[in-house]
């Protein structure tokens, strides 16, 4: 019996939306929810015809034609031309999960009842979610604005039979749904393109897709930063509790705090050292992870606040016995956030780097290369090369997009956030860090070899023990490339 979520107006939090996705529920409109948008189709439909007066998007044409009144009996016309016309994407086809998380927010905004859109429209979204039905989207062609309109113009072309959907991972023609499902394409009514159109549903799952990925990463970067810590015979005393409440930032706080019990009972921690200090890239883990952890705090609750909004537009007041236009759509929150989240993360994949660096230059006792026979075997040296490289282009990518502006719709989108760059651009800083931590974790496993018979704390030996069954120790030249793909995976599938 599949696990059902009803659809309402509380919170959608990161845990929820966690256990949503990996128990795989099914979507269920709440009574709450049926009732609110049925009230707010019922006045949108009330109100055009008893109003002669012209409604933006309901009987009007779109952006710099937001002038241009449309006969009654074009307005089906109208809609659905502007999903047709709108669905200008290009590029990569942007993963199903991602599609997944689209159809997810844009089922939550218009539950909320202020999109106007007639409840057989959320219902047949729903069918997409539930059947596993996913349209085909390109990764480019939103300027982040308008909401993300060419994207979520191709999210709505299967609702009228047209585009292209995966289903079971194969690309199938829309019409397919018919058949397979006795989906008949709807006919759009009054403003219902435009409320599908408008929304930042592209921003914020992607967003929403490397806020999760990240905080999974967050708690592999402290473990193996510790791991890194004692396998460079490092000093722990950078990590004690009264060093971090004289400059009491939360993230360093939390930081130091996990590093202290990952390394409790460590016998290496607690030999003797030879060094009165250590490199910046191990004592200042505190201070640098703990900074990200802070900043990803501000894209959290910003992200949070975005996926429980309503980003249409315009909105429908039918209490109110209003019909507003306004600017919802506009994605700059959302670009803001993901490009200091883009920073945040890429700090963090940097700080790794240098870890792997200072493992690898033959320091403290570890070979050069943490390999036998240096000269003989390169070891390690080329997995830091891919590191440094991975960083590199990190670096690159965090030029942010939200300072960026284009105009656009004859001047009457004057303004854009370019959030639909920001995002997926720090998708790909995100899924870069992954890499970066799994070649840290190899060179740390490498190294904690040549330490023995000196033993890390319970928690780190557990740990490598389990990374050793899949990556074992290299005792000459291999194809590191292998190696490192076999650590990717370990750290995407362990559980910590």
């Amino acid at each position: 019996m599949s696990l059902i979520h009803y659809i309402d107006s509380n919170v959608l939090g990161f845990s929820q939306l966690q256990i949503l996705l990996e128990d795989n529920y099914k979507l269920a409109l709440s009574e709450e929810a049926t009732s609110k948008i049925n009230i707010s189709r019922t006045y949108l439909d009330s109100k055009q015809k008893e109003s002669k007066a012209p409604i933006y998007g309901v009987n009007t044409g779109f952006g710099s034609l937001c002038d241009i009144k449309i006969n009654e009996d074009k307005l089906t016309y109208l809609q659905e031309n502007l999903v047709m016309s709108h669905a200008c994407g290009t590029g990569d086809r942007v993963e199903e999960s991602v599609v997944k998380l689209m159809l997810l927010l844009k089922i939550q905004s218009l539950s909320y009842g202020y999109s106007g859109v007639s409840i057989e429209l959320v219902e047949r979204l729903i069918g997409f979610y539930n059947e596993g039905v996913f349209p085909v989207i390109y990764e480019l062609g939103s300027l982040g604005a308008s909401g993300d309109l060419a994207p979520l113009a191709h999210l709505a072309l299967p609702l009228l039979g047209k585009g292209e959907v995966v289903i079971d991972q194969k690309v199938e023609k829309s019409s397919i749904l018919k058949d397979k499902f006795g989906w008949e394409p709807l006919v759009l009514q009054s403003k219902e393109g435009l409320a599908l159109l408008n929304g930042t549903q592209f921003m914020s799952a992607h967003l929403l897709r490397n806020v999760l990925k990240t905080q999974r990463l967050m708690t592999w970067a402290d473990t193996i930063a510790a791991i890194s810590i004692d396998a460079f015979d490092c000093n722990l005393s950078p990590f004690d509790d009264l060093v971090h409440k004289v400059r009491p930032h939360k993230g360093q706080i939390q930081t130091a705090k996990t590093i202290r019990n990952l390394l409790e009972g460590s016998k290496m921690g607690a030999n003797q050292k030879q060094n009165v200090q250590d490199p910046y890239s191990f004592r200042c883990v505190p201070q640098v992870h703990g900074a990200t952890r802070d900043a990803l705090r501000y894209v959290e609750q910003t992200l949070l606040t975005e996926i429980n909004s309503v980003t249409d537009n315009p909105n429908v007041f039918a209490e109110e016995d209003k019909i507003i236009s306004g600017g919802n759509f506009h994605g700059q929150p959302l670009a803001i956030s993901a490009d200091v989240m883009a920073i945040a993360v890429s700090e963090m994949g940097n700080i790794s780097e240098r870890r792997i660096y200072q493992l690898v230059f033959g320091l403290r006792g570890l070979p050069t290369f943490l390999v036998n026979s240096p000269g003989l075997n390169s070891g390690f040296m080329i997995p830091q090369y891919t590191a440094a490289s991975i960083v590199s282009q990190n670096k690159q990518l965090c030029t942010p997009a939200s300072v960026d502006s284009i105009v656009s719709s004859n001047g009457q989108e004057d303004h854009v956030s370019m959030g639909a760059n920001a995002v997926t651009k720090l998708s790909r800083v995100v899924d870069n860090f992954e890499r970066i931590l799994a070649i840290e974790l190899f060179n740390a496993s490498q190294a904690m070899y040549f330490r023995l018979p000196l033993k890390s704390s319970e928690i780190v030996e557990d740990l490598l023990k389990a990374f050793r069954s899949r990556v074992p120790f290299v005792n000459e030249d291999k194809v590191m490339a292998t190696e490192i793909q076999k650590a990717i995976i370990f750290i995407r599938n362990h559980k910590i």
